[in-house]
């Protein structure tokens, strides 16, 4: 399914089929690493409120330019924006959930976490470095494990995406060869490979593609039945891309280390902890052109944080710890009226 069309069906679902649109529906675009979880979200929050959710799933890029021009009620981003951005464009920044990016594999006979790869393969695969699954350096790390002589064919984002951004950012942590030649960025000059549009465009075309390999959002993987690899992590483990790893991830995460909560989890230590596992964040404007819709913005994402634990661990996300969400709380203080008073009152 193309990104469009998961735009189209979050909107109809939460908004058009059940209920007719109404003036307190709320409109957001951009990350496609969320978007499972805030289909779930606003499905219950309409069943609760009446009130609906259009949220486009567009990529961390387009929803950082749609908050900007003031076309949407929030933006949403994987790459975090830092604090001189965030003055720039008066933005409020906050985490909704965490989660994990996985390398996900279409490898005829492989079952999900058969497959392990350290960092550097991975990188080594994604700059062309290493071209078959029969390489050496693969085999290695899989005793015992059947690996076609086949091409491998990298399958990457197109699209300005933060989980490019939170993936490039681990291989530049463990590869100082891919820090050196490619970085860290939303958008990278692949040179190898093919591209796809959003966590549904990678994951498609992985499907698509026989010995294809892609990095997307762990509840893609999960809700389309993808085989994954075992990434090894900076203790020398190789956990398993769930919920308790990316936990396990952030736990010792010092949320309050940079502006807007930009922090990065990638790369931690610990035993179980997952290596690439990133947050996901909003942007709301401090000035509320519309006062009662962006206090409708911040009531929707309140009740997230109260109800929807439950939903979001089903897809292997991780919700955020009461003592962050109370930082939160503080943070959306700034967003105000044009009597200047905060939109949001707990």
């Amino acid at each position: 399914m193309k990104p469009l069309t998961y735009a189209l069906a979050i909107g109809l679902a939460t908004a058009q089929l059940a209920f007719p649109a109404l003036a307190a529906d709320i409109t957001g675009a951009g990350a496609t690493f969320p978007f499972p979880v805030y289909s779930k979200w606003a499905e219950a929050y309409r069943k609760d409120t009446g009130t609906g959710l259009n949220y486009q799933s567009i990529g961390s890029g387009g929803g950082i330019k749609q908050i900007q021009a003031k076309t949407v009620d929030f933006g949403a981003t994987d790459a975090p924006l830092k604090g001189p951005a965030l003055e720039k464009d008066g933005l409020v920044q906050f985490p909704t959930v965490m989660g994990g990016v996985v390398t996900v594999v279409n490898i005829a006979g492989l079952t999900p976490g058969q497959l392990k790869l350290t960092g550097e393969l991975v990188a080594d695969i994604y700059a062309g470095k290493i071209t078959k699954w029969s390489d050496p350096k693969i085999a290695a790390p899989n005793q015992g494990v059947k690996l076609p002589d086949a091409t491998i064919t990298p399958v990457y984002r197109s699209d300005a995406s933060g989980t490019t951004n939170i993936f490039t950012t681990y291989l530049s942590q463990v590869s100082e060869t891919w820090k050196k030649e490619f970085g860290a960025a939303t958008t990278i000059s692949w040179p190898a490979g093919q591209g796809g549009k959003g966590n549904e465009g990678v994951t498609a075309t992985v499907k698509q593609v026989p010995n294809a390999i892609g990095y997307v959002e762990s509840a893609y993987a999960k809700q389309n039945k993808l085989s994954y690899a075992l990434i090894q992590n900076k203790a020398g483990k190789y956990p398993q891309p769930d919920d308790k790893a990316f936990q396990a991830a952030a736990a010792s995460a010092d949320w309050k280390a940079a502006p807007g909560f930009g922090i990065s989890l990638t790369n931690q230590p610990g035993d179980d902890a997952w290596p690439i596992t990133a947050a996901t964040f909003i942007l709301v404007h401090k000035d509320a052109a519309d006062a009662a819709k962006s206090a409708e913005v911040l009531k929707f994402f309140d009740w997230a944080y109260k109800n929807g634990d439950t939903l979001a661990s089903e897809l292997d996300y991780v919700p955020l710890p009461d003592n962050v969400v109370g930082l939160i709380h503080e943070e959306w203080k700034q967003v105000k009226g044009k009597d200047g008073k905060p939109v949001f009152n707990m």
